[in-house]
């Protein structure tokens, strides 16, 4: 049974940083492409960034290039999304995604 479980979210003030943690089972880690959406309320998922599955190639949005960081541990079956200099407007439900297979979500709120 494929599970993709997030966890580290949480309350923290503008300017804080945060790190997500996505860790898989049932299946492969290795072999998957893997990739971090975020919903806020009335808005869309967005994807936020994405990590091949070498870990050598890694794709941001624009809203959080230079702030957030992607990077897997495939002996662990983790991928993690460190957040830096958090805005009020990265609040969301943080998802990890891949292939078809969807966690649970973990939320992230940024305020003072």
């Amino acid at each position: 049974q494929v599970q993709l479980v997030e966890s580290g979210g949480g309350w923290v003030q503008p300017g804080g940083s945060l790190r997500l943690s996505c860790t898989a089972s049932g299946f492969t880690f290795s072999n998957a492409v893997v990739n971090w959406y975020r919903q806020s309320p009335g808005k869309e998922r967005e994807v936020v960034a994405v990590i091949t599955n070498s870990g050598r190639s890694t794709i941001y949005a624009a809203s959080v290039k230079g702030r957030f960081t992607i990077s897997r541990d495939n002996g662990k079956n983790t991928v993690y999304l460190q957040m830096n200099s958090l805005k009020p407007e990265d609040t969301a439900v943080y998802y990890c995604n891949c292939w078809d297979y969807w966690g649970r979500g973990t939320q992230v709120t940024v305020s003072s």
